[in-house]
């Protein structure tokens, strides 16, 4: 399924591979247009103008990344984002916010 397989807090090294996924602009524009609900990969390539091998590309990215899942129904293929995914790197994230701020400890 992913890096997020389990219930433990998010570790730094699946953040980084989860926020790596993110990254790519064509990607982002996929989580984007998965956050409306579980769309099929039909509507998914025509709402957002890629090929459906190129789309392919991106959806095994962010399937293997875990921050999206699959279902077959019939021929068609239909993905939906992975809500634990995203609140596991809310919270990762909220963790650095409340950190960020602490005032550096004196130098030795």
């Amino acid at each position: 399924m992913g890096v997020l397989e389990h219930k433990s807090p998010l570790q730094a090294h699946q953040a980084r591979q989860l926020l790596r996924a993110m990254a790519d602009p064509l990607r982002l524009q996929v989580i984007e247009a998965l956050g409306g609900g579980e769309r099929c990969v039909c509507d998914l390539t025509g709402e957002l103008g890629l090929a459906q091998s190129k789309l392919s590309f991106h959806l095994k990215v962010l399937r293997e990344a875990g921050l999206v899942v699959a279902r077959e129904q019939g021929r068609w293929i239909y993905y939906r984002l992975r809500s634990e995914a995203l609140q596991d790197l809310q919270h990762w994230l909220a963790g650095l916010a409340d950190r960020c701020d602490q005032p550096a400890r004196g130098c030795n």
